[in-house]
Order: C-alpha cells, then structure tokens, then sequence
C-alpha cells in the first residue's frame, strides 16, 4: 500500500563526546538499519540527516556522526529531534507484523460491520500494544488492546479492522470514572 506518510524510526539523544557524535535512539528492529535508510528527515521533513558513521552503544542505542555535525555544540541542538524516513522506504511488514503508522486511520468495527470508530494512534505503556479509538459520533477515545482475541482481523489494504471489544470497554463513564 504506497503511501506518502512518515514513519519515526529513532530520536537524537544527548551530544556523545566533543567531535558531533550523537546518541539515538533506534525504533528499527534491526539496530544498524538507520544507515540504509535515505532520506532520514526532521517530522517536518525540513531537514536532511545523512548518517556519516554509527555503531551500536547498547540493546536500542546508537552513536552516530551525521554530516556537517562536527561538533559538541552542533550536537547539543539536536537532542529531541526525530528521525523519520517516508513509510515506502521501510520494508514490507511479516505476517501478523504491522507499523504503527499503517494502523492509523484505519476504522474498527464489528464482525458484524458495525462501526466503533477510528484509530488515532498506537500505544505501549510498556506491557501490550493498545489502540486508541475516537468511537464513532463522538469525541471521546478508549483504548483497545491490540490483541488477536480482541481484533482478530487486520485489512490494511481495505482499510480496517474488525473487533471483538471486551464487555464495558466502549461504554460511557458513569459518574465518578475517568473519561
């Protein structure tokens, strides 16, 4: 599915020694692949990075140099940024593998084809993957876990996603529960 989107694939961290090397971050499952990716863009997609050197500082950590950083100072300035590459540089996902990004947009609905609503972005809070859904005809959002029990169908290319939320998961709050 072509698509012009971006896709974040890690974030520049602290300023690594005095001579514009760089800690990022890396959201790639293989760590090194940061190098193959051209172009690597800003969220704005304003500015270019060009990966000079890297090598690997630890599970999910890199030090990199990218051309024309060749200082501390100039490395300082780019803690925060994100590094992002177009979604149709990225390899094609494995079966029952998707990118965050394809996910986004898509609608949720039953197996019936009633609609729950639409995905806005993807979470982890550090146990599973979760969906937020805007339900539909509302403003209100809840989070779906992303499971093969919960949502057992994932159609990209038809541009959704049929689920089996648990009991009480899109209900309305009652008084006293968050929203």
């Amino acid at each position: 599915m072509p698509s012009s989107r971006i896709v974040q694939i890690g974030v520049i961290g602290a300023a690594h020694g005095v001579r514009g090397e760089v800690r990022v971050k890396a959201f790639t499952a293989e760590l090194t692949a940061l190098k193959r990716y051209k172009p690597i863009t800003d969220d704005a997609g304003t500015r270019v990075f060009a990966v000079s050197t890297l090598r690997p500082l630890k599970d999910d950590m890199l030090v990199v140099r990218f051309k024309g950083i060749d200082s501390r100072e100039q490395a300082e300035k780019l803690n925060g940024v994100g590094l992002y590459v177009p979604r149709d540089e990225l390899p094609p996902a494995e079966e029952d593998e998707f990118y965050w990004a394809d996910l986004i947009g898509l609608r949720m609905e039953r197996a019936d084809g009633a609609p729950i609503g639409e995905v806005v972005a993807v979470t982890n809070f550090g146990a599973d993957d979760l969906l937020e859904v805007r339900l539909e005809g509302q403003k209100r959002t809840v989070y779906v876990p992303f499971t093969k029990a919960i949502v057992p169908v994932v159609d990209v290319a038809g541009g959704r996603l049929v689920a089996d939320p648990p009991d009480g998961l899109l209900d309305e709050p009652t008084d006293g529960e968050p929203a």
